[in-house]
């Protein structure tokens, strides 16, 4: 019992240095998880967005964008490699999430675009903002903000 006792301020330490994580957030068959952003510095016109979605139902949805108060728009964009060139597009039809599969939003590849900032965004703080599915319709996610340059949180074993 006193080595438990030894060990939980270790272990409440430890709690409070992980940083929290967002629910899970579910509309229709999707489930939304991870969802995170960077701060920005000021004047910045344009972050990223990054979750992953999982769709447990038997027909594929289409995510196509959304809103939130601190940006002007938010596009679903992709980024790719052309003959050892960063390209990046905005997807107009949307990124289709196959039924009984899932999509992952992550740095160098789909993300979301939060175009127009209208203020910079801080870490440690949590904004709003809402998706929209083709099927599923409008949910509100929050994105907690974390430091300039962060590679975001582990996925699975994996960074993202």
């Amino acid at each position: 019992m006193t080595f438990l006792k030894r060990l939980a301020p270790a272990f409440f330490a430890l709690a409070l240095a992980t940083p929290a994580v967002a629910d899970d957030v579910k509309v229709g068959d999707l489930t939304i998880s991870t969802p995170w952003t960077r701060a920005t510095p000021k004047g910045a016109e344009v972050a990223s967005g990054y979750l992953v979605i999982r769709d447990d139902g038997a027909s594929p949805d289409t995510l196509t964008g959304g809103s939130a108060d601190f940006s002007g728009a938010v596009e679903v964009h992709e980024m790719s490699m052309d003959k050892g060139v960063m390209q990046m597009r905005q997807l107009p039809d949307g990124l289709a999430i196959p039924a009984h599969g899932q999509v992952m939003l992550k740095p160098n590849g789909f993300h979301l675009m939060f175009t127009g900032l209208k203020r910079a965004l801080a870490k440690g703080e949590t904004v709003k903002v809402t998706l929209t599915f083709a099927h599923a319709g409008a949910v509100s996610v929050d994105f907690p903000v974390r430091a300039i340059g962060d590679a975001g949180p582990a996925m699975g074993g994996m960074k993202m």
